[in-house]
């Protein structure tokens, strides 16, 4: 998988998994509470990950939401901080 594809896919991940625990991150963004910095942090942690399958399959069995990120998610602490911040 060439990294063009594996950076989109890791994206997608990160913002499908934002969604799923109802977090906007633009409108996270637009209030100071998510700098680039911090996106590209989520993006590079999610890339590192070696469970990007399980991570899908997680999201498809959460059409309606969840209330946390998995305990794999290299994000799950960032998350719960955009979540209740």
């Amino acid at each position: 998988m060439s990294y063009t594809t594996r950076l989109n896919r890791h994206a997608a991940l990160v913002g499908k998994m934002a969604d799923t625990l109802n977090i906007d991150l633009a409108e996270k963004a637009m209030r100071g509470e998510l700098c680039e910095g911090s996106f590209r942090g989520l993006l590079m942690n999610c890339l590192a990950c070696e469970k990007p399958g399980e991570c899908q399959q997680f999201l498809d069995a959460h059409p309606a939401g969840a209330e946390a990120a998995p305990d794999y998610c290299r994000n799950r602490e960032t998350f719960e901080r955009l979540a209740t911040g």
